[in-house]
């Protein structure tokens, strides 16, 4: 995957998509597009509305897709085969659930960037799978907006996502920098507001109000990792 053709995939659909999830949607057609072979055991989480699932173009025996939330798991397609959970990834209740499992792949896109323990998720990952193909955020998404308000971003650093990954597993990274451009601010803030990437926001309508006048930017930042990465043993 080279940083052109992510670049002009996103220039290509970005009209398209026209939503609140742009981003998100074309990083999960990017990281179906990656994936080597036809896995016949699929585990995926953070499953959204199926972002990813929608591009799985091949026969499988069994698709297990996660989700913390409960609307998300009702509007994700069915199928057979495919079991929708809604669980937190990061509970012992989930491990509890897939532990005496064996998968062909760990896919997630856009999602475990909110883990509150990546070491210990991906642990237990690799005791189910030897093969991880995923895309997170990092915090350096929206980091101009960052730069104003004086508030470090909710989610995972580059370093840290990169550490915890090679701790345990054999990777390939890929890092992709780019602008979602919009027309005037209040489509902009709109969609931090809507898009799901930045958290709850803890700005005061005061802070809010400051920051919508100073940034002067036309475009918001995004910063992705693709990981692909493979057992050790």
């Amino acid at each position: 995957m080279s940083t052109n053709s992510i670049q002009n995939q996103f220039s290509k659909y970005a009209q398209e998509y026209g939503n609140n999830n742009i981003i998100q949607q074309i990083v999960s057609k990017a990281l179906v597009r990656d994936i080597v072979g036809k896995p016949k055991k699929i585990l995926e989480l953070g499953c959204g509305s199926g972002q990813v699932f929608k591009y799985i173009d091949w026969e499988f025996d069994f698709y297990k897709a996660i989700d913390g939330s409960k609307d998300m798991c009702k509007i994700h397609p069915k199928a057979t085969n495919l079991e929708v959970c809604c669980q937190d990834f990061d509970s012992d209740d989930f491990y509890d659930e897939i532990k005496n499992d064996r998968y062909d792949i760990v896919l997630s896109s856009s999602a475990l960037q909110w883990s509150k323990d990546i070491d210990k998720l991906i642990q237990r990952l690799i005791s189910v799978t030897k093969e991880i193909n995923v895309v997170l955020f990092t915090s350096n998404t929206f980091k101009s907006i960052q730069d104003i308000t004086k508030q470090n971003s909710p989610i995972l650093n580059l370093e840290t996502i990169k550490k915890s990954f090679s701790e345990y597993l054999v990777c390939d990274f890929e890092v992709f920098n780019y602008n979602l451009e919009f027309s005037n601010k209040k489509e902009m803030f709109n969609y931090i507001k809507n898009s799901g990437v930045s958290g709850k926001s803890i700005l005061s309508y005061k802070e809010a109000k400051q920051l919508y006048k100073e940034y002067d930017l036309n475009y918001l930042e995004f910063e992705v990792i693709f990981i692909k990465a493979f057992s050790k043993s």
